[in-house]
């Protein structure tokens, strides 16, 4: 997990390397087309929940998109009963860690949430890993939390394949289950740890490039 990823990489005098390296290779966006479909944007505020990677950049980017209210770091997939830190690291509980999205769909739709999702939230073609992270809890997969979602989720998977917007097959799963929040100390971990080696080295680059490709939907 990144805490102790980068402990042993101080401890070998590599930290300095990796942090340069993650700044050099910069997260960009992947250009993507729009989904062709989408959920119907009324109602009053709607949830989406995404897993992908470490859970910090992926609340650090969502928390930037207009419309978004809110954004929660936790895990989904698995039990309550094993819906903590240290369970979820051992990678035996099926948890991923994840987010949920409160978002004012009148401003920003499910499908354009997707679409910053593949295009630069993480990497959709890297299986069980994301960047330095690797297991079962950093896969890429969707809970969709409708029907509807469910089926503009599908289709827009099947959308970018179809166009080959990416290099390699997209892995991404649609998955069931409940979503818990992590602890709190998770929480909002890139606006309160801007200098953590981790955010420095893998989530600025992502959150840059995001405002970089989505200027208009970026705040």
């Amino acid at each position: 997990m990144h805490t102790p990823l980068f402990a042993t990489l101080a401890a070998v005098g590599l930290a300095g390397a990796v942090i340069a390296t993650g700044s050099a290779q910069a997260e960009r966006a992947v250009i993507i087309p729009a989904a062709t479909v989408d959920v119907p944007r009324t109602g009053g505020l709607q949830t989406a929940v995404l897993a992908g990677g470490c859970f910090w950049g992926l609340e650090a980017v969502f928390e930037h998109v207009r419309g978004v209210k809110g954004v929660t770091a936790g895990y989904a997939g698995g039990t309550k009963a094993t819906a903590n830190y240290e369970q979820v690291s051992s990678e035996t509980t099926r948890h991923a860690e994840a987010v949920r999205i409160s978002y004012d769909p009148r401003v920003v739709s499910y499908a354009t949430l997707l679409r910053v999702y593949f295009s630069i939230a993480h990497d959709p073609t890297q299986l069980n890993r994301q960047g330095p992270d690797s297991g079962t809890s950093y896969r890429s997969a969707i809970f969709p939390q409708s029907p509807q979602q469910a089926q503009v989720a599908r289709a827009y998977i099947t959308q970018l394949g179809q166009t080959r917007a990416f290099a390699r097959p997209i892995v991404t799963t649609l998955e069931t289950g409940s979503f818990y929040p992590a602890e709190a100390y998770h929480q909002d971990f890139f606006d309160r740890n801007p200098t953590h080696p981790y955010i420095v080295a893998w989530d600025k680059p992502k959150l840059a490039a995001f405002r970089k490709a989505f200027p208009t939907i970026a705040s």
